[in-house]
C-alpha cells in the first residue's frame, strides 16, 4: 500500500507537521527524505530495508558515495542530497555556537564537535579558537592519525592560536571506537598543550573527546 493510501495520522509527513519531527522514528524520518519507494516497497519499507543495511541512521548517513549508490533506490542525486543536508546542519550548528559565549552554551559545541568530528573514521584533532569573550572565532582540525604527544604538536597549535588572535582554545578530537574514555595519552596531551598555550596567555578552557553519544567533557570530569 502506498503511503499515500496511509490514514492522514499516520502519514510521517503529516505527523511531522503535527507533531514535530522528534515524533518521528528513524525510518520515518528517512522516508521523508527518500520521497518516494520502489517497486513493492513504500518509502517507510525501503526506509527500514536500508537501515537494517547499514545497521544504523548514524552509518548511513557516514556512508561513502560507493557504499550508499549500491543500496535500492539510492544513487548519486540522492547522496548529493544528503551530503547538502548535512553542511547546512553542521554552518547551522556552526552559527548556533557563535551566537553566545561558549561556556554559557556548552551544548552547543557539543552539538557542532559532533556534527564535525563524529562521522571521522581516523582520530583528528582538533580546535576551536574563541575570542576574550569566548565567541566563537573558528575552528580548525589541526591533525590527522593516531592521536598522542608524538602526532599533536604544541607548537603548531600555538601558531594556529596566534594566526587567529585566539584569547582561549577549546581542544577536541574523536575517538573512532566509539568509547569517550581518555586514554593517558590523551591527558598528557591536555597538559603540555596548557602549558604552551600558557606562555603567549591563551587559556585551554576544555578538551572534548568525540564517540558516540555526547561528547566527554574533561574539564567537567575534572581532569583539567
Amino acid at each position: 500500500m502506498s503511503i499515500r493510501d496511509w490514514p492522514a495520522a499516520e502519514r510521517p509527513r503529516e505527523r511531522l507537521l503535527e507533531q514535530g519531527s522528534a515524533s518521528l522514528s528513524d525510518a520515518e524520518l528517512l522516508a521523508i527524505f527518500l520521497r518516494t519507494g520502489v517497486v513493492g516497497k513504500s518509502a517507510v519499507d525501503l526506509a527500514r530495508h536500508l537501515l537494517n543495511q547499514f545497521g544504523s541512521l548514524r552509518l548511513l548517513l557516514e556512508a561513502d558515495q560507493e557504499a550508499f549508490s549500491k543500496q535500492l533506490g539510492l544513487g548519486p542525486a540522492k547522496f548529493a542530497q544528503l551530503q547538502a543536508a548535512q553542511e547546512m546542519n553542521r554552518r547551522y550548528l556552526a552559527e548556533r555556537s557563535r551566537r553566545e559565549p561558549a561556556l554559557e552554551n556548552p551544548q552547543a559545541v557539543r552539538d557542532y564537535l559532533k556534527s564535525m568530528l563524529r562521522h571521522e573514521p581516523h582520530e583528528v584533532f582538533g580546535c576551536l579558537f574563541l575570542d576574550s569573550k569566548h565567541q566563537v572565532l573558528t575552528f580548525e582540525a589541526l591533525f590527522r592519525g593516531s592521536i598522542d604527544n608524538t602526532s599533536v604538536h604544541p607548537r603548531e597549535v600555538v601558531k594556529r592560536a596566534l594566526a587567529n588572535n585566539a584569547a582561549a582554545v577549546i581542544l577536541c578530537h574523536n575517538h573512532p571506537s566509539g568509547n569517550t574514555d581518555p586514554s593517558q595519552a590523551d591527558r598528557q596531551l591536555t597538559k603540555r598543550l596548557q602549558k604552551a598555550l600558557e606562555l603567549i596567555d591563551v587559556r585551554v578552557l576544555d578538551h572534548f573527546i568525540v564517540g558516540d553519544g555526547e561528547p566527554l567533557s574533561m574539564a567537567e570530569c575534572g581532569w583539567m
